[in-house]
């Protein structure tokens, strides 16, 4: 499907092969219509092929006939998934092009604004496409730092075990970074080698800037989750102590009881205790007093 609007006005078109003053999208482009652009403008075979290969990591270029920069970035931010979305932006002296398998949330926001103040130029839709993209990845470290919050409270009320779910999260802000990581490098390349004014330089750099907070953002997350899972098994440990340290007290209690009723069931015939007509409370008062004296000093001492 190919959609078509005027940049210096917004208004839509259907395209019938203008390349000037004109904002093109492809979406799922037929064999046909992938003609039908080629025959329009004059894309560089290398930005095809990259276009067209699935799961294609995002990287810029700067040909000869045109600036190119593809990015990916979450399909839904907000649940932060395994599922990703590819935009490549194709910028030409008066036209742009873009090109996706079925759009993009960077693309809807920005196809609205096309022909407002900022947005009316080749160079200000490609800055525009790339700062809704980076603004994915700031919506994807707020759903991060949620579920980190969650498991940091989880850690603290000793619920279930939150290793599985830490690594778990690891793994999709390890994702999250790479896909940063790429997205800035490919407009920091764009931005040191397109052919624009200082104006859109700067632009680019803020691009940049977006995509670099992003990731550091997502670093912190990610050492946060390091010292989570320290704190949780620190926490484990400390639990374990406590266990020992109050079956030690326990049987530390029942040691000299032990000792009195072992001494005591012996077999020898002269044994004083034994003949007593209070031998058998005497036993039962010596070891509630010698029990209850060492639990009352554990006690004291924080030990039980």
């Amino acid at each position: 499907m190919i959609q078509a609007r005027q940049l210096s006005t917004g208004r839509p078109l259907t395209w019938a092969g203008e390349t000037q003053d004109i904002w093109v999208d492809a979406q799922a482009a037929t064999p046909e219509e992938l003609a039908r652009l080629r025959a329009a403008f004059p894309i560089n075979p290398l930005a095809l092929e990259d276009v067209l290969e699935r799961g294609h990591w995002s990287r810029a270029e700067v040909y000869p006939e045109h600036a190119f920069v593809t990015v990916r970035s979450y399909a839904r931010p907000e649940e932060v998934d395994d599922f990703t979305e590819r935009l490549s932006i194709l910028t030409f002296g008066e036209a742009v092009v873009t090109m996706s398998t079925a759009g993009t949330r960077a693309l809807g926001a920005v196809w609205a604004l096309t022909g407002r103040e900022r947005v009316n130029t080749p160079q200000e839709v490609t800055y525009e496409l790339l700062d809704q993209t980076a603004d994915t990845f700031f919506t994807v470290v707020d759903a991060l730092e949620e579920r980190a919050d969650a498991l940091e409270e989880r850690v603290f009320q000793g619920q279930q075990n939150p290793v599985a779910d830490v690594f778990a999260m690891k793994h999709l802000i390890t994702q999250a970074r790479r896909l940063t990581a790429e997205a800035r490098e490919a407009t920091a390349l764009l931005g040191r080698h397109a052919n624009c004014g200082p104006a859109d330089l700067v632009r680019y750099r803020d691009v940049q800037d977006s995509f670099t907070r992003a990731s550091g953002q997502l670093d912190g997350l990610r050492d946060l989750l390091t010292s989570l899972l320290d704190l949780h098994l620190g926490l484990q440990s400390q639990r374990m102590n406590e266990v020992m340290r109050t079956l030690t007290a326990v049987s530390v209690v029942f040691l000299p009881l032990t000792f009195l009723a072992g001494v005591w069931g012996m077999n020898f015939e002269h044994m004083p205790e034994l003949r007593s007509p209070y031998g058998y409370l005497m036993a039962w008062l010596s070891f509630i007093l010698i029990g209850g004296t060492l639990a009352a000093v554990f006690k004291r001492r924080g030990w039980w």
